[in-house]
């Protein structure tokens, strides 16, 4: 997988500033970070410590756990994970639940539940598919992805993955790359559970979140941009934010940018 050396190195410190931030007293905010498809809660590293130097803690939630023994639908994973944050301990926090690609399809469901979010950040996401052939074609690719993660060598899956044109290379470090091997069965689940092929398509109901939403897309990720668009005039809750020259993984290409996008949003809550 194609990963440079300033991303190695950015990774690999924050990693340290991960660790620090984890040992601190709560904060005033804390992110729920929700990440995409084949990915991890260590995704969230880089983008951890940005968002630490500007006061706001981060929670990295392993999507994985959640099918770890059997399969759960988005709208009932909503409702675990909404019970799950509802449960914590009351330390005065605002929760704010940012989402990427998979993991904003799976927000847009818990905000859509309900849940004690204060506001959202939902980043490179697909509210649904109108068009049933598209759903059905869809429910196929990810099927053949389903299969693929169980069946290839580990390193070719991910090699594969990668080269797609949405992306754009590796977003984490090569060992953590190796340690998803461990979750390649629930990864797989993911690929039909969590598939925008089996979503219902959320359009008409998105208008029902009261709280503020940020939707944010990639300059140069046009589909993705549309989706952003259309979403965020539905409600004057909801904000739009385009990054300038950056594709699909915005908090990985412009993490700075993006950190910056949720302290301003954070400012205004208070």
């Amino acid at each position: 997988m194609i990963q440079t050396s300033k991303q190695t190195d950015e990774w690999r410190q924050a990693s340290g500033a991960w660790s620090k931030a984890s040992e601190k007293a709560a904060a005033p905010t804390e992110c729920w970070c929700l990440h995409g498809a084949v990915g991890a809660a260590s995704d969230w590293r880089v983008l951890a410590a940005k968002l630490a130097e500007g006061g706001l803690a981060t929670r990295a939630v392993d999507l994985w756990r959640f099918l770890q023994c059997e399969s759960v639908p988005m709208p009932e994973f909503a409702k675990l994970l909404n019970a799950e944050a509802a449960g914590e301990v009351a330390r005065g926090q605002k929760r704010i639940l940012v989402g990427y690609s998979m993991g904003g399809r799976l927000a847009m469901h818990a905000l859509l539940d309900g849940g004690p979010w204060d506001a959202a950040v939902i980043i490179s996401a697909n509210p649904g598919i109108r068009d049933p052939a598209e759903s059905s074609a869809r429910r196929s690719t990810d099927a053949l992805w389903a299969t693929q993660a169980l069946t290839l060598g580990w390193d070719d899956f991910l090699t594969k993955w990668s080269a797609q044109a949405i992306l754009n290379g590796a977003i984490r470090d090569e060992r953590e790359d190796k340690k998803l091997i461990q979750r390649r069965r629930e990864i797989a689940r993911s690929f039909v559970d969590w598939s925008v092929g089996n979503q219902t398509p959320l359009w008409d109901r998105l208008s029902s979140i009261t709280i503020p939403v940020l939707w944010v897309a990639g300059e140069n990720d046009t589909k993705f941009c549309a989706f952003a668009q259309e979403a965020a005039a539905l409600a004057e809750n909801f904000q739009i934010a385009i990054a300038p020259e950056t594709g699909h993984r915005v908090p990985w290409e412009r993490g700075d940018w993006l950190a910056e996008r949720i302290r301003e949003m954070v400012a205004k809550l208070a």
